[in-house]
């Protein structure tokens, strides 16, 4: 019986340490992470889609816009380009759900204060009454940082259409008009491509601890 062992002995060590290996293999692939979704119209709750959207199945991106923010600066894609942002709509009076998200906002502006990037963008939904003046004085009671956050306001119906069209964050129908009125917690996460990568309520903490997770994710992408 000792000899059948002493003869086989390198045979086992040999298997065991090729065991190893293997084992260490399979566990390697199964620990990379996989790649944040990609979200087209097609393949999100369609009460999130325009109508005229709903049949797009990929390449979908964030149309061209041209809003001011709280410096009365003009700000287009163009600010946002090479960038991941987070987005949302918001609106200066609003007394429920909004300061909530603001102050996420701000926990994701200082998380990532000095990753440039990474930026944030807040359209307000009420640019009537969200003049350039009142971005202002509400960016300065929130702590923006002007080199990091533009609160946008603009033509309405651009601002509508870029919620319901681009973002996919609205479930109400509306064209933009003086009656019409967005309300959403939904906070989108964009990649570089101008592609819609997550969407998380801007008003849960722990979607909040997602979201940056994720946009760890997905600086890892641009790594590779």
């Amino acid at each position: 019986m000792l000899s059948f062992f002493k003869d086989y002995k390198y045979f086992a060590i040999g298997f065991l340490i090729l065991s190893a290996v293997i084992i260490s293999i399979f566990y390697s692939i199964l620990k990379v992470e996989k790649p944040l979704p990609i979200y087209n119209p097609a393949n999100v709750e369609t009460t999130l889609v325009d109508s005229t959207i709903q049949h797009v199945k990929k390449y979908h991106k964030i149309a061209d816009f041209s809003l001011t923010n709280q410096n009365g600066k003009t700000i287009t894609q163009d600010d946002y380009k090479d960038k991941i942002y987070v987005a949302d709509f918001f609106f200066t009076t609003c007394p429920t759900i909004c300061p909530i998200m603001t102050d996420h906002m701000y926990k994701i502006q200082q998380t990532l204060l000095d990753d440039n990037e990474v930026m944030l963008l807040s359209h307000s939904v009420t640019p009537v009454i969200d003049s350039v003046a009142q971005l202002k004085k509400y960016a300065v009671r929130k702590g923006v940082n002007d080199k990091k956050w533009n609160l946008v306001t603009g033509d309405k119906k651009q601002i509508y259409a870029l919620a319901r069209k681009s973002y996919l964050a609205v479930k109400s129908v509306g064209n933009g008009d003086q009656y019409d009125m967005i309300h959403t917690e939904n906070f989108m996460l964009i990649d570089k491509k101008r592609q819609i990568r997550g969407f998380y309520d801007g008003t849960n903490p722990r979607a909040i601890d997602s979201l940056l997770l994720d946009i760890k994710k997905l600086k890892k992408e641009y790594q590779d």
